[in-house]
């Protein structure tokens, strides 16, 4: 039977509106250290992983087997004080960092997911999505489970409690549940007997791990770290290890770390995660994604350069790209927009009049900068094409001659079912639409895209061992009707630029 969190402040729920980019997906972090604040350390973790969803975000501690929840709407910051922090002591921790990909975005939804088993509680953080959910959600119902939220999550936690109710131990009830689940999940679940972290057999959702200290971690127990990016565990001061592999799960407990291979892997990490979702200082393959980032601007200087007097990018995703791009054509590089960092999600929206106004409230021109220049704008995808339009048009307001746009992505022509808020594929403005319309709608002089293949050439690896579905359609797990319905999928054939 689940449990109700404690510590739950509102029911307040909201309408969820898709912004005019791929909002990220979640982010999990959980740490194996019995002589810190596992708490605190979990608090900077997910303050590091932010980025990856800003809706709710929770915490779950053990103490000598005993769970410590709070969970609540909101940021990082806005949910957690010292206050609460000391009302969280423990041994090890999980913690999760919200945006609603399946499930409505309220109070009850956040994460950590709590479930009692006969072997104790369980807290399980998530990120991805499991597209068969709805069939495994109608199985659990006939077995009489209450189910107290609407996420996938939950029900990867209901089916781990009945394996474990079963008579399973943690690690067998674990991969029970797994094997049940398609499509992309990176868990991280505190038991009160240790850790374990999962990745689905794809690992299209990444998940790392990392140790504390000066330990070798081949030599016994020892402090961990399981975060889904490497910032979230630079910010804490643990050293990298290596990735959870596709497949793999790991135990960790005060005996150290065990590692099962508990599926065949068959890797495809989602491309997306390396051109935009995660942070450009997180390392992937061994570089940082400044550094990936940066040679998709080259490559797209190479293959669609212009005549311009200034590189300069869409603030902050596409600096690297725009620097990268500056270096290879040898045109000055320059900051002709300034974002207000400071501005996050808000339930007061702004009126009609401030909308018509433009995105002055995120991004502001220097005129100084753009007068009488013809620019060339840098930015890393476009969805709806509805901010790249007023930013167009604020620019040229500030005196740009002419605007010529560069994408360091393909066309996104297709929605993500793996854990990524995409628009249903009519909002996607490249499946309806040629690039010469996108750019006439965005009020461009010139647009293009990166292509694929430079896209994929970029990560100097093989190639094959990417998910790029939201630019080709080639979904590498199979995507149930029912599952596409609710996106709202076109019938027809999307346009070929």
């Amino acid at each position: 039977m689940p449990l109700p969190t404690n510590n739950i402040v509102s029911q307040t729920s909201t309408v969820h509106v898709h912004p005019d980019k791929p909002e990220e997906a979640c982010g999990v972090f959980a740490v194996y250290s019995p002589t810190d604040d596992v708490a605190t350390l979990t608090y900077f973790g997910l303050y590091a992983l932010q980025h990856r969803g800003q809706e709710s975000a929770g915490i779950a501690t053990f103490d000598h087997g005993s769970i410590n929840v709070h969970k609540d709407m909101g940021l990082v910051s806005q949910v957690f004080d010292e206050d609460v922090l000391q009302r969280l002591p423990g041994q090890w921790a999980v913690g999760h960092t919200r945006y609603s990909t399946t499930g409505s975005s309220r109070v009850a939804n956040a994460q950590p997911a709590i479930v009692s088993t006969r072997l104790g509680e369980m807290a399980l953080a998530h990120n991805g999505n499991v597209v068969n959910a709805s069939k495994l959600r109608e199985e659990l119902l006939e077995r009489n489970h209450t189910l107290l939220t609407t996420t996938d999550t939950e029900v990867i936690a209901l089916l781990m409690a009945d394996a474990v109710n079963d008579g399973k131990g943690w690690i067998e009830a674990a991969i029970d549940a797994c094997e049940r689940c398609q499509g992309a999940f990176s868990l991280a679940i505190a038991t009160p007997e240790g850790i374990l972290a999962i990745r689905d057999p794809n690992g299209i959702r990444p998940l790392v791990f990392g140790y504390f200290g000066d330990h070798d971690p081949q030599n016994g127990p020892g402090q961990y770290a399981v975060a889904s990016e490497t910032c979230g565990l630079d910010i804490v001061n643990a050293h990298y290890i290596r990735d959870v592999q596709p497949g793999e799960l790991l135990w960790i407990s005060e005996t150290g770390v065990k590692s099962l291979q508990w599926a065949q892997p068959e890797r495809r990490l989602c491309i997306f995660e390396m051109v935009y979702f995660a942070r450009p200082d997180s390392v992937y393959h061994g570089e940082s994604l400044y550094s990936y980032r940066k040679r998709l601007g080259n490559i797209l200087a190479k293959e669609s350069p212009a005549d311009v007097d200034l590189i300069m990018p869409v603030p902050d995703s596409g600096i690297p790209a725009a620097i990268g791009f500056a270096e290879a054509s040898g045109i000055p590089y320059a900051e002709g927009l300034i974002k207000n960092r400071y501005v996050g999600r808000t339930f007061i929206q702004p009126t009609q009049m401030m909308r018509e106004a433009g995105i002055r409230i995120k991004l502001n021109p220097l005129r100084d900068v753009l007068e009488g220049k013809r620019i060339l704008l840098v930015d890393d995808s476009i969805v709806r094409g509805t901010t790249s339009r007023k930013i167009v048009k604020a620019l040229r307001d500030a005196g740009a001659t002419e605007i010529h746009m560069r994408i360091s992505s393909p066309p996104v022509t297709h929605p993500c079912f793996y854990g990524i808020d995409t628009d249903s594929q009519d909002q996607l403005i490249a499946a309806t639409k040629s690039v010469q319309d996108i750019e006439a709608q965005i009020g461009v002089d010139t647009l293009a895209y990166l292509s694929w293949q430079g896209m994929l050439a970029a990560t100097q690896q093989d190639t094959t061992t990417f998910c790029s579905a939201c630019f080709t359609g080639d979904y590498p797990v199979e995507i149930p009707e029912m599952f596409k319905r609710s996106k709202l999928m076109l019938e027809k054939t999307p346009v070929k630029a």
